[in-house]
């Protein structure tokens, strides 16, 4: 779950240096073999590799993201507000609309204040889309990735602080049924006619030692539950596919025609790790606006300030056909298929931050 960190990044001092690199030499080594297996993996399962712009409108409505923004200059002098893409999605979403068809990108993606041993500023998102099929049917593509991933590091296993996931067939679990197997709660409790009940999660929380914090809305519990409780159990010994999200916390997917509470959103996890985020795709441009209209209005409660809506966005979800698309963090792929203990570990050059060393 994007956003959410749990751990500090041990930082490289001067990471340019011979021995710095050395060591990292075999990380890097492994990230470019699964590189190119992963696009081999994806045009051999029918997809198209696309190329989209990092400088957008819009650079993504998640009310806990924290974007970069840059002014672009046009001739003439006209200086427009921009932001940097905390996802491809809008842009890949268009060319869908358009009839690009089954497409994917391992895109260089930007998100502000985030730096640990599981996020950097600047990652590269492996996403992809598939037009007029089930959500379910990613979980395929994820089957076939990890074993292809594992397969290109030359290790049988992916590999987190210490837990095992070997590639394989998923463990398919349900929100509710993980909060019921791992921290005994009732989730569903605590969304009486799919409305959250922050009373309600937080006693639960608190009945298992979980404590709140002033401020903290619903979504805030159930994460301090998630993170402490749920996450260290899943995606070991085999991939964890935790389904059945609420349907408050899918922002552009599709209600379950089946469950309407319920949102068309899956998480891949890996020995503890989230590695993927799927959805079926919302196509109602009208749904899609209250729904940003909301995260804004969050937004501005969390941060005091908001992102624009990409009014262009809304226009192509007109003409864009019933879809499903996943998100899949490709350094965190290489991390966990290379053994790598940290991030920047995979990266060749991180970012540079206060503390890198003279």
């Amino acid at each position: 779950m994007e956003g959410r960190q749990t751990s500090k990044s041990p930082r490289p001092i001067q990471w340019w240096r011979r021995e710095n690199l050395a060591r990292r030499r075999p990380f890097l080594a492994a990230r470019g073999r699964i590189r190119e297996a992963v696009r081999r993996c994806l045009v051999e399962r029918g997809l198209t590799e696309v190329e989209t712009p990092a400088i957008q409108v819009s650079p993504g409505m998640e009310p806990g993201l924290r974007a970069f923004e840059v002014t672009l200059e046009e001739p003439g002098g006209a200086a427009l507000p921009r932001y940097l893409h905390t996802s491809p999605e809008f842009a890949m979403k268009k060319l869908l609309a358009g009839g690009a068809g089954p497409i994917f990108q391992l895109a260089r993606t930007y998100r502000n204040g985030e730096r640990s041993a599981t996020h950097h500023p600047e990652f590269t998102m492996l996403e992809w889309y598939r037009p007029d099929a089930d959500y379910r049917e990613l979980i395929g593509d994820c089957e076939a990735l990890l074993a292809t991933a594992a397969e290109a590091a030359g290790r049988p296993a992916l590999t987190w602080q210490g837990l095992e996931c070997r590639p394989g067939p998923p463990e398919i679990l349900g929100v509710a049924e993980a909060f019921g197997r791992h921290a005994g709660i009732d989730l569903a409790a605590t969304l009486p006619g799919g409305v959250p009940d922050l009373a309600a999660l937080a006693a639960r929380a608190a009945a298992i030692g979980i404590r709140s914090a002033e401020g903290d809305d619903w979504d805030d519990v159930f994460f301090r539950i998630f993170l402490e409780r749920i996450e260290p159990n899943l995606g070991h010994p085999r991939p964890t596919v935790l389904i059945d999200y609420p349907i408050h916390m899918a922002a552009l997917a599709r209600p379950r025609a089946d469950a309407p509470g319920l949102a068309e959103r899956f998480e891949l996890y890996v020995a503890g790790l989230e590695l993927a985020n799927a959805f079926g795709e919302l196509t109602d441009p009208e749904e899609q606006r209250r729904r940003f209209v909301r995260d804004q209005t969050e937004k501005r409660r969390r941060m005091d300030f908001a992102y624009p809506i990409d009014e262009d966005f809304l226009a192509a979800l007109a003409d864009m056909p019933p879809a499903s698309g996943i998100a899949l963090g490709f350094d965190r792929l290489v991390m966990l298929a290379s053994g790598a203990a940290a991030i920047e570990d995979v990266l060749w050059a991180p970012v540079e931050g206060s503390d890198e060393g003279p």
